[in-house]
């Protein structure tokens, strides 16, 4: 009996609206459900890691890294390669995020293959996109935006978007944007958020980086090298979220 054909990867995929508008009414309608963002990101995002891929090999590292394709989650779920970087970090922070949060690499890995099957394939762009997938929790430690917070993954998202040009990143911060605009301080959402995506546009292109020389450096000195911002409308936004009897007067101010 012949061998079952590999699976191949389509470089020539078409964005698909209907099934990202279908998607992002199941995420407005529940906040958690991940694999929503998952179908966007494939409904939107066609190309896009083809084109960041050749960006990797373009950068200073970038073909050293891609020649590697080590595959990240092997890094991201060993015990002994976290437990090795020293307090301050990148890597200690890191490690506490999974730590306070619960999350793990896996956890995306897993919802990214109940969307779109458990399939592994052998290929350079799929490589860089499992990449893609497995460096969110880590530039949530970067950027200093919060997970398992909607406006901390709102607010990431337009970074992600300003740092890949993922249509799909677009989409969500935009609708995610005009959801929240009529809230009682839904214009200060919107300066978050904005925020967000220009920190991402000034930031060192992260999918550059190395990521076991990036966990071992000082987590102040990274994002100082990396040109990552201060978060100041976000963490203005969750100062008035933790005192609600000031929300009206500093929104006026």
């Amino acid at each position: 009996m012949a061998n079952a054909a590999a699976p191949t990867l389509d470089l020539n995929r078409r964005r698909d609206w209907k099934a990202a508008f279908r998607a992002m009414r199941a995420l407005l309608a529940d906040a958690n459900d991940t694999a929503q963002v998952f179908k966007i990101m494939h409904a939107l995002n066609a190309g896009v890691a083809a084109k960041n891929y050749q960006r990797l090999l373009q950068t200073a590292e970038g073909g050293r890294i891609a020649y590697a394709r080590v595959e990240l989650i092997d890094r991201l779920m060993d015990p002994d390669f976290l437990r090795q970087f020293a307090p301050g970090t990148v890597g200690a922070a890191y490690r506490a995020f999974l730590e306070k949060t619960g999350f793990s690499a896996a956890g995306l890995k897993q919802v990214g293959e109940e969307v779109h099957g458990a399939v592994f394939m052998e290929h350079p762009v799929a490589w860089f996109g499992r990449r893609e997938r497995d460096v969110h929790d880590i530039w949530h430690v970067l950027t200093g935006y919060q997970a398992n917070d909607p406006l901390g993954e709102l607010c990431l998202v337009a970074f992600s978007y300003a740092q890949t040009k993922g249509l799909g990143w677009g989409f969500i911060a935009t609708v995610g944007v005009l959801k929240n605009l009529r809230d009682t301080h839904g214009r200060m959402v919107a300066r978050a958020v904005w925020e967000g995506y220009r920190h991402g546009k000034q930031a060192v292109w992260l999918h550059g980086e190395d990521i076991e020389k990036l966990f071992a450096e000082p987590l102040e000195a990274a994002r100082a090298r990396l040109k990552i911002a201060e978060p100041v409308w976000y963490r203005r936004v969750k100062a008035m979220d933790a005192a609600p009897s000031t929300v009206a007067a500093t929104a006026a101010a």
